[in-house]
């Protein structure tokens, strides 16, 4: 087949084992971003598959109704990116696997790591000691301080893992199925949504963003927390309320905030004010960016592009559209 990739913008994937996986196929991989219609029309014109990486390019029905010769869409987890209903309407087959074999820890590390360089103020020391004023304040010990997770899902269990090992004491909140299925396991529960935020030292967003779960984080939740509190988010910027993040950063609860995702993506302009806030430690989406994680992801990837090669497609989203037509 004619395989596509797009949005490799370090030409990463070429160097991984996975990309083996391709052998015999006709591979295009594009390593800039482009959105305009128009030019990823002629880009793809040839395309017979097209590989997302995750969900830097929105696929539209514009586009799809230009791209006559492409039958399927492979790539993994969620897409709120592609419009569903306009593949099935242009004969093109969606396949994301939305589970995989093991949880991101990738984005557990990070979530993690965010966390530490918050509470040890590491970007703003680091410039400090650069522009020759040596400490500029002083940071926070993890151990014995209180880790809410937002979410009990395989990357927020990695996450509190990590925070045991740190001697931090854990505790959990988010839907009433997962608060049901942390209480089974023997987790700490949060006694109220109230307490979670007011309590928490650190609280770290875990959770999916689907139409249920956008803006499920709210101004009122965040300026319950301490100002000497911190939150992260490694998830989707969508799951904050829309304003939340500037209101909490106004009105100092919580005092920090440590972020990989943000409304606008890719976000180029320097003075955001989420961005440039001297409160806010900021990183460009990398939690899943590692050579370790790419490999994972796109080995599944590359064979959802095989199993529909040899006419038995798996993890297939819109199942109306049949192999082949």
């Amino acid at each position: 087949m004619k395989v596509h990739i797009l949005d490799d913008w370090f030409d990463t994937l070429r160097t991984l084992p996975s990309f083996a996986r391709l052998e015999g196929h006709d591979v295009t991989v594009w390593t800039d971003h482009e959105e305009a219609v128009d030019v990823l029309a002629e880009r793809l014109a040839e395309a017979e598959a097209l590989v997302l990486f995750r969900e830097r390019t929105p696929i539209t029905a514009p586009l799809l109704e230009r791209l006559p010769k492409l039958r399927l869409i492979s790539q993994r987890s969620v897409y709120p990116h592609v419009d569903v209903a306009a593949c099935t309407a242009n004969d093109v087959m969606l396949c994301s696997n939305m589970k995989g074999d093991q949880p991101s820890v990738a984005a557990a590390e990070l979530s993690f790591a965010l966390m530490l360089a918050s509470a040890r103020q590491i970007p703003q020391q680091m410039a400090s000691l650069r522009a020759g004023t040596w400490q500029m304040g002083v940071g926070q010990t993890l151990a014995g301080r209180r880790l809410g997770l937002y979410g009990y899902g395989r990357i927020a269990r990695l996450v509190a893992r990590y925070a045991r090992a740190f001697d931090m004491k854990v505790w959990w909140w988010g839907s009433e199925e997962g608060r049901a299925r942390a209480a089974a396991d023997g987790a700490e529960v949060a006694p109220s949504r109230q307490a979670f935020f007011a309590e928490s030292d650190f609280v770290s967003l875990h959770v999916r963003l689907t139409p249920a779960s956008a803006g499920i984080i709210t101004a009122e939740d965040l300026m319950a927390m301490k100002p000497s509190a911190s939150f992260v988010n490694t998830s989707r910027a969508g799951l904050v309320e829309k304003g939340a993040l500037l209101k909490a950063l106004d009105a100092g609860r919580p005092g920090r905030l440590a972020l990989d995702v943000f409304e606008t993506e890719p976000l180029t302009d320097a003075s955001d004010p989420i961005v440039s806030h001297p409160n806010v430690i900021g990183t460009p989406h990398i939690g899943f960016v590692t050579e370790d994680e790419l490999d994972m992801q796109f080995a599944d990837i590359y064979d959802q592009i095989n199993a529909y090669a040899a006419g038995a497609p798996i993890h297939v989203i819109n199942p109306e559209v049949r192999c082949g037509t």
